[in-house]
């Protein structure tokens, strides 16, 4: 579950930084670095959610939907957010589910990394791991999810833009905006 800790320098004492946003906007990349950056355990929910499936989020998906996951997801979630120092990446989907919006807003730091649909097209062509993108245009699907999600992903309280360039930029933004 914990998937990177720098027990050397544990600088970071607050709460749970935890990252939101569109598919390909680099929730698991930064937050590694992040993590790294801070001192603290980074973990990825989604890779959580498969290990306490036992299953890939793709197979999830394929055999039991999209509410399935969803629920999946929300309970995972809430056993990460718990207070301790750490960032956690969110699946792309999670900070739309109210219940799992809610206890992020409470517990944690929420942070909002924004990308334009086109920067994220980009960006998700690399993998074919993503199913909401399965056989269907990815600008198209995140041109549509960016207008119906973005309004909810702003409800966090810091918004980072991640930009064509090097992730450390957006790690430095994020930082800068938790006041280190």
């Amino acid at each position: 579950m914990l998937q990177s800790h720098n027990p050397v320098d544990a600088s970071w004492t607050g709460s749970p930084i935890v990252l939101v946003g569109l598919m390909g906007v680099g929730k698991s990349t930064v937050g590694r670095r992040l993590a790294n950056r801070l001192g603290v355990p980074f973990v990825d929910a989604d890779h959580a959610i498969e290990e306490a499936a036992g299953l890939t989020v793709t197979e999830i998906f394929e055999e039991f939907g999209e509410p399935y996951f969803r629920d999946g997801e929300r309970r995972v979630i809430a056993r990460l957010v718990d207070g301790r120092p750490k960032v956690i990446a969110t699946g792309g989907g999670a900070f739309i589910n109210d219940e799992t919006r809610a206890l992020i807003l409470e517990q944690a730091t929420a942070v909002w990394l924004n990308a334009t649909p086109e920067v994220l097209a980009e960006r998700v062509k690399r993998r074919d791991t993503r199913p909401l993108l399965r056989n269907r245009d990815p600008l198209t699907v995140l041109r549509d999810l960016a207008e119906k999600r973005n309004p909810i992903y702003a409800l966090a309280p810091i918004h980072v833009s991640s930009k064509r360039g090097p992730h450390e930029a957006t790690v430095n933004a994020i930082l800068k905006a938790i006041g280190r």
